[in-house]
């Protein structure tokens, strides 16, 4: 094969755009929360946006779910419950004034209320103007999600026209439901995300998600007591903030913890340099899907100990690319937090294998060829 077919292989539209001249870009409309509130959707969009808008093939724009509105809405905005009203009245409206006009709408969502609010008006509205529209959920609450709200859920689900989520967990919760869905992972750009390999590492260790109750940072706090009484030198860096703000400093207090440092939250950006500073990551989530702080770390060279929380199983292979946990098991975690600076060589093996992964599913390649598949052909400039 030669290099010119296998890129054309790899892009199922360099094929179209080549054969058929009178293709235009098709006009994907990315909704999604914005980064004025950092977390996964939020993070995932825009990197996906940048990497999408460099595709001559399409022609992306983005309408937040979170819209900023000016003057007197703003505030308006800022009083609890009115600006859930404000902000969704907004958004219906910027949704039938912009939808009208795109070939495929691509909605980010997460679960409960939240899927009410944006993603189910989006593929309502989406459906009713006949677009394509690609429900990309991704929230490890999804059983729960289904079964608590199955009378609104289902019915909506259904009127996507194609779902995808980051996992092969989310996959298999969806079949239970009679609902195909297709896996497309997140991805990770190497050239951001310093690498350095791991062999004699040193105890310092890193835990960066949000402090909201079901990623249980407490777990971690709790582990790494156990951990210090056995090395003393360890430090332990906190990035994040949340709901449990307090409750996470009362706790790091209770439990008598030193060298634990609360950087509170971090932006996307900085978050490579951080990676490059520890040795060890810590994950202790009780639900979960896809994080993407996992494949970052396997990216950066890091041996992980998570919780088999949800999707996290699928994506790490218990003593082959991380070491897995129960939920809330802080002696196993510390445990094993302490076997790893004892084992060079299990270290060496592990991060190496992790590396690989992100290598061969991770990276831009590897999924921009099955995004293109999911949005469908391009159109003709008659259309």
């Amino acid at each position: 094969m030669t290099v010119a077919s296998a890129r054309s292989a790899a892009d199922p539209r360099s094929v179209l755009t080549k054969s058929d001249p009178q293709a235009r870009p098709l006009r994907v409309c990315i909704v999604a929360p914005s980064l004025a509130i950092v977390g996964g959707q939020s993070i995932n969009a825009d990197r996906l946006m940048e990497r999408l808008r460099d595709d001559p093939t399409l022609e992306i724009s983005f309408l937040p779910h979170d819209p900023q509105l000016p003057g007197l809405f703003r505030m308006l905005q800022r009083i609890k419950y009115v600006r859930t009203a404000v902000t969704s009245v907004a958004l219906l409206a910027s949704l039938l004034r912009h939808l009208r006009r795109q070939d495929v709408v691509h909605v980010f969502s997460a679960s409960y209320w939240s899927f009410l609010l944006a993603p189910a008006p989006t593929i309502l509205i989406s459906r009713m103007y006949g677009k394509r529209v690609i429900l990309n959920y991704r929230s490890g609450h999804a059983e729960d999600h289904i079964t608590r709200f199955k009378r609104t859920a289902l019915p909506i689900f259904r009127r996507a026209s194609h779902i995808v989520v980051p996992s092969g967990y989310l996959v298999d919760v969806f079949g239970k439901y009679g609902l195909n869905a297709e896996a497309i992972g997140n991805f990770v750009d190497l050239r951001e995300i310093p690498y350095r390999r791991r062999r004699n590492i040193k105890p310092v260790f890193l835990t960066n998600r949000n402090f909201g109750r079901h990623y249980n940072v407490g777990c971690v706090l709790r582990a790494f007591a156990i951990i210090q009484r056995s090395r003393p030198d360890a430090k332990l860096i906190v990035a994040g903030d949340g709901e449990q703000r307090s409750m996470l400093h009362d706790l790091a207090k209770e439990l008598g913890l030193e060298n634990v440092e609360f950087l509170g939250q971090i932006a996307p950006d900085t978050m490579p340099a951080l990676y490059d500073q520890v040795d060890v990551y810590l994950n202790s989530p009780n639900v979960d899907n896809m994080p993407n702080s996992v494949i970052e770390s396997f990216a950066a060279g890091l041996p992980i100990v998570t919780t088999n929380a949800g999707g996290i199983p699928y994506i790490v292979a218990h003593n082959e690319t991380g070491m897995l946990v129960d939920c809330d098991d802080h002696e196993t975690m510390a445990r094993y937090a302490l076997q790893l600076l004892d084992n060079p060589d299990q270290v060496e093996q592990m991060t190496d294998r992790g590396r690989n992964e992100v290598l061969t599913r991770y990276t831009w390649p590897a999924v921009h060829a099955a995004w293109l598949k999911a949005y469908g052909p391009a159109p003709t400039k008659s259309a």
